[in-house]
């Protein structure tokens, strides 16, 4: 009965039905290269940590291998992430860098994974979390890391989902080789195909993205990563192919009035068009305008009202959206 009063007391003070109240969506946690804020990124330790965090989604950056195979790692480079430059010392390139691209899987599979590091300098990137050089970490493939997921899924009894990346598509296309294809190839493989399925796909390149929709063909809820601030002008043609959109969270804040974060339209505009709004990365280490993790998420979750965020830290992201709750 009290239950009975409660969900009277909160239709008249919200205006909305029973049914409106049960529908309203809960809010995703996406788990940044997986629990990266305590394991070196994209490592399937990483994601294993994330998946027992009971996050929504668990992301993979996708970059193809010499021999077509789609890698887990954020970007096209080898040498702030592993120990290239010590065992295949004479596999750079012209630019000085090492490219995912030059190396076989098998050969992928030998190096060393470590916590994010200044390749020039060989300073960790975020002198707090996992030690730089220590563990023994690996590369792996997407194939890998779908049956690591939902083998954990099968066992653990959840239905926690896929957020894969594909990056620099551009750059994929002039070394000749086609990465959405393969990706998207493997997807359907594993069962991933409509919006229904725990897959969202991402891409900071519109026109791929808008590819993959419209001459791809595929049904897949597909997110457009932004950039720069005026990419924020292309909502409404983003909303021709894309669900949502992921931009860096600052697009969404204004500025400060009496000591009160302002916001931007962005998200307002965006859920307009019918887009979900996804900002990324939240960082418990990397503050910049907050006082504290709980601050930025208070802001921008719940006063800005994003459908979900991207971090590193997602046990602390589901521990306040639970508290929240």
């Amino acid at each position: 009965m009290k239950w009975k009063i409660l969900f009277l007391c909160l239709t008249a003070i919200l205006g909305c039905s029973k049914s409106e109240i049960m529908k309203t969506p809960a809010k995703i946690v996406i788990a940044h290269r997986g629990a990266s804020g305590y394991l070196p990124e994209h490592t399937l330790e990483a994601k294993s940590m994330a998946h027992a965090m009971n996050v929504d989604f668990i992301e993979q950056d996708l970059v193809l291998s010499k021999d077509d195979v789609p890698i887990v790692i954020h970007d096209i480079y080898l040498d702030d992430v592993t120990n290239v430059s010590e065992i295949f010392p004479d596999k750079k390139r012209n630019d000085g860098r090492f490219y995912v691209i030059d190396f076989t899987f098998e050969e992928l599979k030998t190096l060393q994974v470590s916590e994010r590091f200044d390749p020039k300098s060989g300073v960790q990137v975020y002198p707090n979390r996992f030690p730089k050089g220590k563990g023994a970490f690996r590369l792996h493939s997407l194939q890998e890391e779908i049956e690591l997921i939902q083998g954990l899924n099968r066992s653990t009894n959840k239905n926690i989902g896929i957020y894969p990346e594909i990056k620099a598509p551009k750059f994929h296309q002039k070394e000749g080789k086609k990465l959405t294809k393969i990706v998207l190839k493997i997807l359907s493989d594993y069962g991933y195909t409509t919006k229904k399925d725990r897959c969202i796909l991402q891409c900071f390149d519109a026109k791929e993205l808008e590819r993959i929709r419209k001459e791809l063909h595929s049904e897949l809820f597909l997110v457009q990563l932004i950039e720069f601030p005026e990419e924020a002008k292309n909502l409404e043609y983003f909303a021709t192919f894309a669900d949502g959109i992921g931009p860096w969270y600052r697009q969404i804040l204004d500025k400060k009035v009496d000591e009160k974060w302002t916001f931007t339209t962005l998200v307002s505009d965006a859920h307009k068009l019918g887009l979900k709004v996804h900002p990324y990365t939240f960082r418990a280490d990397q503050l910049n305008e907050f006082t504290s993790f709980e601050e930025m998420l208070e802001i921008l979750l719940i006063e800005a009202n994003v459908d979900g965020v991207f971090t590193d830290f997602p046990d602390l992201v589901v521990h306040f959206l639970n508290e929240k709750k």
